[in-house]
């Protein structure tokens, strides 16, 4: 057998020393909301571009006004882009950008991790409870 492999421990605060920490922070704040991983995958699923009706009934539970609100934001942060057609009635359309589908993979990643482990939390939760 060969040597034994040693798991290299992350110093949390160096990570964060690594780059601004104040961005990290800021968009792990934006991206870990209630709703923005949902539209960003519901988008994805969608082919990458939907109109605002497609996605409300994609996201179920989300309001006309939380969408909206989060769409500005993600349009705001570079991630999806708007169109509006001039048209009757009006249609507007989001895609997501570049920089949005780059999202896609970690995104993805946590949620799988969440289904994964589903189980386990609320198991430790209810043994915390019970204490």
């Amino acid at each position: 057998m060969g040597k034994p492999h040693k798991t290299k421990q992350l110093d949390p605060a160096a990570v964060c020393r690594s780059s601004d920490p104040m961005a990290v922070r800021e968009l792990l704040t934006k991206i870990g909301d209630k709703w923005t991983i949902f539209i960003v995958l519901s988008l994805d699923i969608l082919g990458g571009r939907a109109r605002f009706s497609e996605l409300e009934r994609a996201v179920p539970g989300i309001s006309q006004r939380m969408l909206s609100s989060t769409l500005r934001t993600l349009e705001r942060d570079g991630m999806v882009i708007r169109e509006v057609f001039p048209e009757v009635p009006p249609r507007v359309e989001y895609e997501m950008t570049p920089l949005g589908k780059g999202l896609l993979r970690p995104t993805q990643g946590l949620v799988d991790w969440a289904k994964e482990n589903w189980e386990q939390v609320r198991k430790a939760q209810s043994q915390y409870d019970e204490r």
